[in-house]
């Protein structure tokens, strides 16, 4: 009996061949939905290959370490940003422009990870994005003045900016029958070491001798970690790669019409040059949406401790008040991916979320100390826009190479739209001496938020507009 995968969804017989088959394949649902452990072996086969059975175990493992260091480089600058700002001596609208740079690298850097992949393969490149990690939150806070530190933020947040990108890519590709799950997963690990580094990193500091240099710097182990973890997958490329093709042939019959080599044809033809992804109203509301969740995010990541500080709430509390905020992603970046994926249209998801963004944002404006512990609860549900966005993204498109192309284009857009937002925001906290105009701001973005999430919610993908 052969291995080789059904071509023709017509027939339940598989498709014989006149060469030497191999044992058969069993079919069961797994890491990367294709390679499966044999029984009392050290490998899995695809067909053609041998996969090793510790394969996707360390792609989850990686996954879930990668995820843990998309955020800490903000959120843990956040937690200090009072210190680096009278250490290197910024005005209000210089750290305005230090909030606004993660969204500038994201937007820059991000675009060219889809060419880096087909290049070196997805793996060597989240190997790249954590090293860069690495390297940048080590050199940053021990640079001498503003512009380097702002080199050494860019330089880490280029690792991040390739890791966003490739995050959904390397889920539909390694792991096509658990893409709500996987996705689930590693953005529940996003939300924990976002979380993690806004809590901490105060303690930190201060059980460190008190320096924000050490506090900031010490966030470097982790990515140091994580880029371990991806260097077995580098350099067994060929193996990984084996993976990803079983994957895709073993992918059952599904809106792309085809499995096996027509879904493998499909795949490749939806990441051709020739296709215009500016074409569809879908991919252009999901970059808006993701922009605007966008702008919340990096404003509540670079902001929110200052606004509690203002208030009269100490350093260690308005950290703690992040962390909590970026806490609430844990359980609900499992849950809302994988309610979204069960829903045809996500559109009652988004309104639900934004609702509570809008009540957070108002909270802080009338009482922000007297009920500061709701108001981070339900930014922090806001928040979870974002893991609904990547799951999104999944479901607009029917291929793997579509979701190449949608990923980078509506993050890369998205992120283009939101670098303004922290900017601007400091830029009224300074000028207006309060937090009163930059919170109205805030609320304000969240109902065209609302609207173009509606539209992107929509059931349909890119492949049926272009």
């Amino acid at each position: 009996m052969s291995d080789e995968p059904l071509t023709q969804t017509t027939t339940k017989k598989p498709t014989r061949t006149t060469t030497a088959a191999p044992s058969p394949v069993p079919r069961q649902a797994g890491a990367m939905g294709s390679a499966s452990a044999p029984e009392g072996g050290r490998e899995a086969t695809v067909p053609g290959r041998k996969v090793a059975v510790w394969l996707p175990r360390l792609l989850i493992l990686g996954l879930v370490l990668a995820a843990l260091n998309l955020r800490p480089a903000i959120t843990s600058l956040g937690a200090l940003l009072e210190e680096v700002r009278d250490g290197l001596h910024m005005s209000g609208s210089v750290a305005g422009v230090l909030t606004s740079v993660p969204p500038l690298c994201f937007a820059v850097f991000g675009i060219t990870a889809p060419r880096l992949a087909r290049r070196f393969g997805p793996a060597a490149v989240v190997f790249a994005g954590m090293t860069a990690i690495a390297l940048g939150l080590a050199i940053r806070p021990f640079t001498g003045g503003t512009a380097a530190f702002l080199a050494a933020s860019a330089l880490a947040l280029m690792g991040i900016a390739l890791s966003n990108v490739l995050m959904p890519v390397i889920v539909k590709r390694y792991f096509p029958d658990r893409v709500g799950s996987m996705t689930g997963l590693y953005s529940m690990a996003l939300a924990l070491g976002t979380s993690l580094a806004a809590a901490a990193t105060v303690p930190m500091t201060d059980a460190l001798g008190g320096s924000w240099r050490t506090g900031l710097g010490v966030w470097a182990a982790l990515a140091a970690l994580a880029a371990l973890a991806w260097l077995p997958l580098v350099c067994d490329r060929g193996r990984t790669a084996a993976t990803a093709e079983g994957a895709v042939g073993r992918q059952t019959e599904g809106p792309a019409g085809g499995t096996g080599e027509r879904g493998a044809a499909a795949d490749r033809s939806a990441g051709a040059p020739t296709v215009r992804i500016t074409r569809s109203r879908t991919a252009w509301a999901l970059g808006v949406f993701f922009g605007l969740q966008a702008t919340g995010a990096y404003i509540t990541m670079g902001w929110m401790p200052q606004i509690f500080r203002d208030a009269g709430v100490s350093a260690g509390t308005a950290g703690v008040l992040l962390a909590v905020t970026m806490v609430m992603g844990v359980p609900l970046a499992f849950v809302i991916p994988r309610l979204a994926g069960r829903m045809k249209n996500q559109g009652p998801i988004v309104v639900a979320l934004c609702l509570c963004g809008l009540s957070g944002y108002a909270g802080l404006f009338f009482a922000p100390a007297g009920g500061a512990w709701l108001w981070a609860v339900l930014l922090g549900v806001s928040n979870c826009s974002f893991p609904l966005a990547l799951t999104m993204i999944g479901m607009r498109s029917r291929t793997g190479g579509g979701v190449v192309r949608l990923s980078a284009f509506a993050q890369s857009v998205g992120y283009l739209i939101s670098i303004p937002g922290p900017m601007l925001v400091g830029a009224l906290y300074q000028h207006s001496g309060g937090w009163d105009v930059p919170l109205a701001l805030m609320a304000g973005l969240m109902v065209p938020q609302m609207a173009v999430g509606v539209l992107a919610g929509r059931d349909r993908t890119i492949e049926d507009e272009i």
